[in-house]
Formats: C-alpha cells, sequence, structure tokens
C-alpha cells in the first residue's frame, strides 16, 4: 500500500502550531531513544508516528514476561527477543517515514559521547539512576538537549534539560535537580510501577521532544514536572543552575559503576556456571534481594532480603561464610553487594553474574 505523507500527517498539520513548516522540521530531526522499556516503547512510537526522520533505538536488555503489562506495544510472542530489534520492527511496520536504526548493547562511559554525537535530541527512558547520571552528564559535555524522564511507583518526574538558551547558556540538567546519585532508591523492578503512570510520563516525554522540535509551546526547562497517579496531582519543582558543579570534570573522575551487568567489577560477580559448581558447599550463604517473597528460584536460599527493605546497618555478617547476592537480572544484587562490600570490606560476597533469568 502506498502512503501518502501529506494524508498521513494531516491531523498534525492542520494545527496552525505545527502546519507543514513543523511537520518539515520534525521530518529532518535525528532523535536518540535510551531504553526501550515502559518509557521508551511508546515514545519510539509516538514519536515515529508523529513524522521524526530518523530515530536510534538503544537497549541491550529482552523481552520478558513481566514487561508485557506495561509495555504494551511488546507481545507474547516476542518474548525472550531482543527489546530493540522487536520495536525496530513495529515502527518500520506502522510508518514508511521513519529511519530506524539500533544498537543492542548497554550504554557504557567509553560509548556514550560518540553515540550521542550525530542526533538533535536525546531521550532517557532508561530505569538505573547511575545510567540516567551517566546520560545527563554526557549531554552537558556534548551540548546536547536531553529530554527526561522517570517513575518511582506512583510518581513520574519529566523535564527538558540542556536547552541552549538566548543568551548563549544552557537551560539547568539533572545535576540541579540532585547533585549527586541516590544508593537507595530503587529501579521500577524493585520497587513496583502501575502501567498507568508509565502511559502518561511516556507521552509527556514526546510532548517536549516535539514541542522542542517544532520550536512551538512552552517547554519544562528549568522545572522538574512531578505527576502523581494515586493523588492525580502534579506540580513543578523550579530549579536553578548550580554554577559550582565541574560536569565535565564529574564525567571524567566517575565511573557509573552498578548501572549494568556489563561494567560490573569481575572480582564482585560470580557466574551461573560458577554458582552450579559450589550449590550445595556448606560455607556457601544464598541471599536473595527479590521483593517478591515468592519468586522462583532453582535452588535453596538462605536468606531472603528483600531491596525495598535492605538496610545495610541491619545486616549482621558472618565472615566464614562466602555470600552471594541475588536478584532477577543481576543489576540489583550488584548494588546490594557494593554496599555489603563498602560497609564490611573483610567480607567474601559477590553478586550472581546477569541474574536469576540467565542461570
Amino acid at each position: 500500500m502506498d502512503f501518502n505523507k501529506e494524508t498521513y500527517f494531516l491531523r498534525q498539520t492542520t494545527l496552525p502550531e505545527i502546519g507543514e513548516a513543523g511537520q518539515a522540521l520534525l521530518q529532518k530531526a535525528k532523535v536518540l531513544v535510551i531504553g526501550c522499556g515502559g518509557l521508551g516503547s511508546p515514545v519510539a512510537i509516538y514519536l515515529a508516528t508523529s513524522g521524526v526522520g530518523e530515530l536510534h533505538l538503544v537497549d541491550f536488555d529482552t523481552i520478558s514476561i513481566s514487561n508485557l503489562h506495561r509495555q504494551v506495544f511488546f507481545k507474547m510472542d516476542r518474548v525472550n527477543q531482543p527489546k530493540v530489534e522487536v520495536l525496530a520492527n513495529e515502527i518500520r511496520q506502522r510508518t514508511p517515514f521513519t529511519k530506524v536504526t539500533t544498537t543492542n548493547e548497554p550504554v557504557t562511559k567509553k560509548s556514550i559521547l560518540a553515540l550521542i554525537s550525530e542526533f538533535d535530541v536525546v531521550v532517557d527512558t532508561t530505569d538505573s539512576l547511575p545510567i540516567k547520571y551517566l546520560i545527563n552528564d554526557a549531554c552537558v559535555v556534548a551540548k546536547k538537549t536531553l529530554v527526561y524522564g522517570s517513575l518511582y511507583k506512583f510518581d513520574g518526574y519529566v523535564a527538558t534539560f540542556n536547552v541552549l538558551n538566548e543568551d548563549g547558556n544552557y537551560s539547568c540538567n539533572l545535576r540541579d535537580a540532585f547533585p549527586k546519585i541516590a544508593t537507595d532508591i530503587p529501579s521500577c523492578e524493585e520497587a513496583g510501577t502501575m502501567n498507568p503512570i508509565v502511559g502518561m510520563i511516556s507521552l509527556l516525554q514526546v510532548n517536549e521532544v516535539i514541542k522542542l522540535i517544532t520550536k512551538t509551546g512552552k517547554l519544562l526547562t528549568d522545572q522538574l514536572l512531578i505527576y502523581n497517579a494515586l493523588e492525580n496531582s502534579q506540580f513543578k519543582m523550579k530549579l536553578k543552575k548550580n554554577k559550582s558543579l565541574d560536569i565535565k570534570a564529574i564525567f571524567e573522575k566517575s565511573d557509573y559503576l552498578g548501572a549494568t551487568c556489563a561494567n560490573q567489577d569481575s572480582s564482585l560477580v560470580i557466574s551461573a556456571s560458577v554458582l552450579k559448581e559450589k550449590i550445595g558447599d556448606s560455607t556457601l550463604e544464598i541471599v536473595s534481594v527479590f521483593n517478591n517473597l515468592d519468586a522462583l528460584i532453582p535452588f535453596k536460599v538462605h536468606q531472603k532480603l528483600p531491596y525495598n527493605v535492605f538496610d545495610v546497618e541491619n545486616f549482621q555478617p558472618d565472615f566464614k561464610k562466602h555470600y552471594v547476592i541475588i536478584c532477577s537480572k543481576g543489576i540489583t544484587s550488584y548494588e546490594v553487594t557494593l554496599k555489603l562490600k563498602e560497609k564490611y570490606p573483610l567480607l567474601s560476597v559477590v553478586s550472581l553474574s546477569e541474574g536469576i533469568i540467565n542461570y
């Protein structure tokens, strides 16, 4: 079937604020979407069907059954397939006017600057705090505009960071809101989330990108919009530029560890194959940090310490034991391992690499 651009985007170009000129700007735009899960999948679909000319999708994960309730552009028959590939094919079936490419790898400090260099706008739809700060800091260093979105239980957060103002200065960024990476805030996997808030925040991000590209409306700059789904309330937290922060220096010094399994310290992880050989060892102490106490685990667990209530200060270590911390994907367990190792340097503790789903 032949698609006619004028007809496809007619409802959008009818708006005088967009028009054919705005639609042309969208068609020329290059947008990078980092994260293809709950936020990223609708962001990518809506940007493509809005007429963004080029999209690049980044994610290292595969689709799991627990994704489907909120990542609604994925289907049951696509479980275990790479998210970026499935999402890219979905876009190709919906709109012939968007060029879509993919990177099926995690974002790292080594790759981030080259990755963002070719794009007009970067959209952060990840669910890892270290990765969010990595993306933010790289955008500041590279002078790229960042559309930020994040979730915590029933709250959603949206902002447009690092926009070049008429006076030649840049608007606020994530570190103006929260200067340091919090170490006690779980991801959606640990804290849980409902699908309505995921859809709401993703579409607010899309709205920011479209306004930014078409140069219409008022952007969420120098402020952070916070929406609560339970109260159906929102407020905008005003941000002020923190001139004392040298983000380039922060970027150069930070390792952003704990963000993905790809950049974890090899001395603090144990592979599934090695753990299988050690199962049954009397000195082994396996600790689950799953929030779901009924999670299916194919071996005996000695302690269940849910991540959402885990407190390293109350942990009572046995220095004669060899601790293995486990979770679903090996990310949360690694964060707990880092905390334990910092608190108890002599403790033998490792995280199960890539988690139970890859055991």
